[in-house]
């Protein structure tokens, strides 16, 4: 049987708690099967940073490029301007992350919706994956999206930590599905665990989103911050929660992830 292998959807490898050993954390990756990785752009500088990165090692790596709900306010024209100019990169495969956080509320949510709109609309116009984050605003997300549902591009949910009834509206529009370590940890993600079956086989991806999210299910000693190497947790707690195999499992999440970034 072949070695399993991982996609890891989302990871912020630009994090100041990564770079500095950036290239030990890739390698270490890699061992773990993890051979691709898509690293998160929040804001012009991150989403620039984030491009240099997936350039230097474009075997393995590849960007998004967005404004993070949490830096909303910093959108304006001229500064989307510069998004849409990487967009056009060829590592740059995908927009966001974007999409709504009425948790925090660290940008307005005027400014959350302003900001969305626009890399919605950017989306519809050049046809490049929506990498969306969603929290605490299910009702006005929807409220932006179904209208232009016909018109979206391949769009995912990603770090889906929502109940059954978000996931079914997610899975009506045609999203995938980023599983995080979120499934790993007791205290607010059990959940999940019966939710894995009614994520269709071809919508359904995992990510790290490190350094965040580290999987609470493993005994991971001496690890202040979450890495990609870490993201085979992710996929065992998913084997554990399903019915279909782990081979069947395993493949299609790796496919779906190639076919949502066009690789």
């Amino acid at each position: 049987m072949s070695k399993e292998q991982f996609f890891d959807i989302g990871v912020n490898l630009t994090h100041p708690s990564l770079v500095n050993d950036i290239d030990k954390v890739i390698e270490e990756a890699v061992e773990a099967g993890v051979n691709r990785m898509c690293i998160t752009g929040s804001d012009l500088e991150e989403s620039i940073s984030a491009y240099q990165l997936a350039f230097s090692l474009s075997d393995i790596l590849i960007s998004t490029a967005g404004i993070h709900p949490h830096q909303a306010k910093e959108f304006t024209p001229n500064y989307f301007s510069e998004i849409k100019d990487l967009l056009k990169k060829e590592q740059v495969k995908a927009i966001g992350e974007t999409g709504l956080d009425f948790y925090r509320n660290f940008s307005s949510e005027e400014q959350q919706k302003k900001s969305f709109e626009a890399h919605i609309e950017l989306a519809i116009e050049i046809q490049k994956p929506l990498f969306l984050h969603v929290r605490e605003a299910h009702k006005t997300f929807m409220e932006i999206l179904k209208p232009v549902k016909d018109h979206l591009p391949k769009t995912v949910v990603h770090c889906f930590t929502g109940s059954g009834e978000e996931l079914q509206e997610y899975i009506e529009m045609g999203f995938y599905i980023g599983i995080t370590g979120w499934i790993c940890d007791e205290r607010r993600g059990t959940h999940l665990k019966g939710l894995i079956d009614h994520i269709p086989l071809d919508k359904i991806m995992i990510e790290t989103d490190a350094p965040y999210l580290i999987p609470r299910t493993q005994k991971l000693k001496n690890s202040q911050r979450n890495e990609p190497k870490f993201l085979p947790y992710v996929a065992q707690e998913i084997y554990k929660n399903s019915n279909k195999s782990k081979e069947l499992i395993n493949s299609s999440i790796y496919l779906n992830s190639l076919n949502f970034f066009g690789l």
